[in-house]
């Protein structure tokens, strides 16, 4: 007897995490249980034995082994296009899931059609908050407390810190912007329509524009706290100036390609304002001396020297 073709797809990108993505794929199949699911693993070229390592742990799991880094994006689309299944799951590999996870935001998802894009509540490993599963979208505003570092000086502020919504705790039901792509469901049939990621991205960003582009068409994403994981942040790139300068990169995409085109030029030169307040910031801590300020100029000298790059954007 042939298995009916399942309601759900589960993708997950794997670069260099090979435990981390043992222990995600452990807990994703530990902890659902109403929902019918395959798993496709697409692994970056790992040089840590991440692919032989999934083969022999979970066979059920439909793994396909690139030989080059495709990106997230790229490795999302290949597999989303391949996908037979009504609802897709994008999961990150530094990622475990918690009890009925999955279940519950297939559940609502399909109770809010009107969301289009759903996702949950994220927690660090020590079971505080990690905000990073959704976000608001970058304004003129956001930009300029972001770049003036009333962001971090007013991180609970709604109001200074728009972008990640203050003191909300993602605790309730709510409309955001962005669902973060650690953790995001969408129907097949409305990834297809957006033509899935945009592949220029090829790290961060992606979701944000995947999101932004589904608002257009009168979708507003959502949230539930019922769907919570656990997300570390960053597993598999854990080199700090080069993530900084990726996401610096990927926030001037959004900004070009989402701003009305008069509002572009003031944009990136937020952008260019938030790297130079910084590397002067760095600057001046380095002169009192020590390992951590050497180590903090360094890291934004080469962010500022790589800033032609993300101010271009991709």
């Amino acid at each position: 007897m042939t298995r009916a073709q399942p309601e759900l797809t589960v993708i997950i990108v794997s670069y260099n995490t090979k435990q981390l993505t043992l222990a995600c794929l452990e807990t994703l199949y530990r902890n659902t249980h109403r929902t019918d699911f395959d798993v496709v693993v697409i692994d970056n070229a790992s040089p840590d034995g991440s692919a032989e390592a999934i083969a022999q742990a979970f066979p059920q799991v439909t793994l396909i082994a690139s030989d080059e880094n495709l990106g997230f994006a790229a490795a999302n689309n290949l597999i989303a296009q391949q996908a037979a299944s009504e609802w897709l799951l994008l999961l990150n590999p530094d990622t475990e899931v918690h009890e009925n996870a999955v279940d519950n935001l297939l559940a609502f998802a399909k109770a809010h059609p009107e969301a289009g894009i759903t996702g949950g509540r994220t927690v660090f490993p020590d079971g505080s908050l990690n905000a990073l599963s959704c976000l608001n979208r970058i304004t003129p505003w956001s930009a300029f407390c972001m770049a003036t570092g009333m962001t971090t000086i007013f991180r609970n502020s709604s109001f200074f810190n728009p972008e990640n919504m203050g003191s909300w705790k993602r605790d309730s039901v709510r409309q955001v912007d962005i669902v973060v792509g650690c953790f995001l469901m969408i129907r097949r049939e409305l990834w297809q329509e957006l033509g899935g990621f945009d592949l220029k991205f090829f790290m961060y960003g992606e979701e944000a524009d995947l999101c932004l582009r589904a608002a257009k068409l009168g979708y507003q994403p959502m949230v539930t706290p019922d769907a919570q994981i656990m997300h570390l942040v960053g597993a598999s790139s854990n080199k700090a100036a080069r993530k900084i300068a990726m996401v610096a990169k990927g926030r001037t995409t959004l900004i070009r390609d989402h701003w009305p085109k008069w509002q572009v030029p003031a944009g990136v030169a937020l952008m260019w304002l938030w790297g130079a307040l910084r590397i002067t910031g760095a600057r001046v801590l380095s002169l009192r001396g020590g390992d951590k300020g050497r180590a903090t100029r360094e890291k934004w000298e080469s962010i500022w020297q790589a800033r032609r790059e993300w101010l271009s954007g991709y």
